[in-house]
């Protein structure tokens, strides 16, 4: 069968009706997480946590900065290492903790350090919800990462870490900007879990609901590893762009609806903006997340959000909030596309909204911005 043709404007329309950002906005933390599938952990607070800044930027007003945590408390969101999920998605990822982890490596270290992991697992019991900080590091063969044995995390992180992909150990909240950790049997509620191919199916069919549109071959992981995966869906060509993609059946049949646009200012890690190379190809914007370039070689700065306006992102927003100071300081509104007058207001408007939602006073704009 012949692919699909789509203008460029209708595989725009597609994604972003996927991703939820039309103007008629979600009203409901867990089902919005239930229909991206994840939000992306990232403790990064230049703005915001970005699961915070995600579901902000769906959701708006109704809800806030520390919404994703009070949920996880509550039981109806489950953190899963960098990914948060709604609890009614676990049974697709229980058969798969039981056999984590695939990676040799790994496998090897929790065999040598099988001690360890009982003696972690019997001081949650006796004593959790528990911090990594309370957790004593009796690690026989410390973790380690690269080929000079650099450490990038100390053992009880990574063990806590391990005993989670496992379904051993859950997040159960926080205590400041630190996770608590408590036996997943108390945390997680009692279900079946869904046999493997039957929940990877799900998983992938759900995940191209939540994409739109997007390239045949996308990357997966289980938090042990990366690998390249093939998605289902409808086969298309977008006008203008090399290569051939993969569409939602359900979003392609609304293609040419209606779209009613809005502005929204998206973290670094927002699934829309995660895929650089898609960004490129079907919006022709160019965005690098430069937090770990000296200062000197920044373009858009430190925690630069993307900005969408309608159906184009048209910029970069430089800015920090200063919690002290009660102040979201812009530093430089980057236009990659020249703003007209409504889209300086409308971008000015969602950054005065970011401003009142994060709870500071004013917005302290740099002379440039």
């Amino acid at each position: 069968m012949a692919p699909h043709r789509l203008t460029v404007q209708q595989a725009r329309r597609i994604l972003l009706r996927a991703q939820l950002l039309e103007a008629h906005r979600p009203v409901d933390l867990v089902h919005l997480v239930e229909d991206l599938t994840y939000l992306a952990v990232d403790p990064t607070s230049a703005v915001a946590p970005a699961v915070d800044l995600v579901a902000w930027s769906r959701l708006g007003g109704s809800c806030w900065p520390g919404a994703v945590d009070d949920a996880i408390a509550d039981r109806m969101l489950f953190q899963l290492r960098g990914t948060v999920r709604s609890m009614d998605d676990l049974p697709l990822y229980l058969e798969e903790m039981s056999r984590w982890p695939r990676n040799e490596t790994m496998r090897t270290w929790l065999d040598d350090n099988a001690a360890f992991q009982e003696e972690v697992l019997a001081l949650v019991e006796a004593e959790g919800p528990v911090l990594a900080k309370d957790v004593p590091d009796t690690a026989r063969v410390p973790y380690t990462w690269g080929a000079e044995g650099w450490s990038s995390r100390r053992s009880v992180a990574e063990m806590l870490e391990a005993l989670n992909m496992q379904g051993r150990l859950a997040i159960t909240g926080r205590k400041g900007r630190q996770r608590l950790w408590d036996l997943a049997e108390r945390v997680y509620p009692r279900v079946d879990p869904v046999p493997l191919d039957q929940a990877v199916r799900e998983r992938l069919d759900r995940r191209l609901a939540a994409e739109g549109v997007t390239r045949p071959r996308v990357q997966g992981r289980s938090g042990d590893g990366a690998w390249w995966v093939d998605l289902p869906g409808e086969p298309v060509v977008v006008e203008g762009v090399d290569g051939e993609w993969r569409a939602d059946p359900e979003l392609l049949e609304r293609a040419d609806e209606p779209f009613e646009p809005r502005t929204a200012l998206l973290s670094p890690f927002d699934a829309t903006a995660a895929d650089r190379a898609r960004l490129l190809d079907l919006f022709d914007y160019e965005y690098v997340l430069e937090m770990y370039k000296p200062k000197a070689a920044r373009r858009w700065g430190y925690f630069a959000l993307p900005v969408l306006h309608g159906e184009r992102f048209v910029g970069k927003l430089d800015a920090k909030a200063d919690r002290k100071r009660g102040v979201l300081d812009v530093f430089a509104v980057h236009e990659d596309l020249p703003f007209d007058g409504a889209t300086m207001d409308a971008v000015h408007a969602e950054i005065e909204a970011l401003a009142a939602w994060l709870g500071l006073d004013r917005v302290d704009y740099a002379r440039d911005a």
